[in-house]
């Protein structure tokens, strides 16, 4: 495996970043996760974007340019003769010195890593996931805006802990209001009556891609989208629940809290969200 760091291509062994960089001490970075789908990188343009808003969010000044990034994601996937996986991109603050302080950090570090994946073994995606409600809450809105994929996910980290001490290997957080924000890597989504619902972002939700595709998927089949705080109650309730993510792509949630949704089996709407994302991810995508 050939990994992208700060202009070379270097084996997976050689990968290597120096215990100073501000992303290993602090966390003080950013990524995006992206997918590869048959030779064709899937709305790299919208990730970029992100990419460079997280940057911003968090004041640190990218050197690159958006293209000669789409260069390195690209470059990437074809070193490692990938046609479909999973690209991790990665901006540090850079080298610096101990302290919080990142002005003694004189560049940021650019890393790409190209691999497959997959999030969750295949019979979840046909018969559905089972998931809970676990204490750990989402870092308020106002701490750390949830649009900025920082390095530091141990909020997220803690909440999938708990989901898998207990069986399960995802988990819905709350926010610190009681509402539904989102699960620890996914996002959450529920249809009512015929009617999409998934929380605010302003509830602490990523503005996920997967989230934006599976908006679109809606608006092709003509469904009732609701953007809204949401309860537990809310989601216990619904006919057809599902989460979507960049690593978990679109997968069928068939029970939360013990509670079976809908018939317990993935619903007729989700399973029409699912034929209609598969289609787009093969048509709208940058090759490499």
């Amino acid at each position: 495996m050939k990994i992208y760091l700060n202009d070379a291509f270097v084996s997976k062994e050689n990968a290597k970043v120096s215990v100073f960089d501000h992303g290993f001490l602090y966390g003080d970075g950013i990524f995006e996760g992206i997918r590869l789908y048959d030779g064709c990188v899937f709305k790299l343009e919208e990730h970029l974007e992100r990419f460079e808003y997280s940057a911003k969010a968090i004041m640190l000044e990218l050197p690159w340019t958006r293209k000669q990034i789409s260069d390195v994601v690209c470059e990437t996937c074809r070193q490692n003769g990938l046609r479909d996986g999973y690209i991790r991109l990665i901006a540090t603050r850079g080298v610096g010195s101990l302290g919080l302080s990142p002005r003694n950090c004189e560049k940021p570090q650019l890393i790409c890593i190209a691999d497959k994946i997959q999030l969750y073994p295949q019979e979840y995606y046909e018969k559905g996931l089972k998931i809970i409600t676990v204490p750990t809450r989402r870092i308020n809105p106002s701490a750390l805006p949830p649009m900025v994929k920082s390095l530091n996910y141990l909020n997220n980290i803690l909440a999938k802990i708990e989901a898998l001490h207990v069986g399960y290997m995802e988990a819905i957080m709350m926010n610190d209001q009681g509402y539904v924000a989102e699960c620890t890597g996914d996002n959450i989504f529920i249809i009512q009556k015929g009617t999409l619902y998934t929380p605010l972002t302003s509830s602490g939700a990523l503005k996920g891609i997967t989230r934006s595709a599976a908006l679109e998927v809606a608006g092709d089949l003509g469904m009732p989208v609701v953007e809204t705080n949401l309860t537990r109650y809310d989601v216990w309730c619904a006919d057809e629940c599902f989460l979507t993510g960049t690593a978990a792509e679109l997968i069928p949630v068939i029970e939360v809290d013990g509670r079976s949704i809908g018939t317990g089996k993935p619903g007729a709407f989700t399973l029409r969200f699912l034929e209609q994302f598969h289609k787009k991810v093969s048509r709208e995508g940058t090759m490499i």
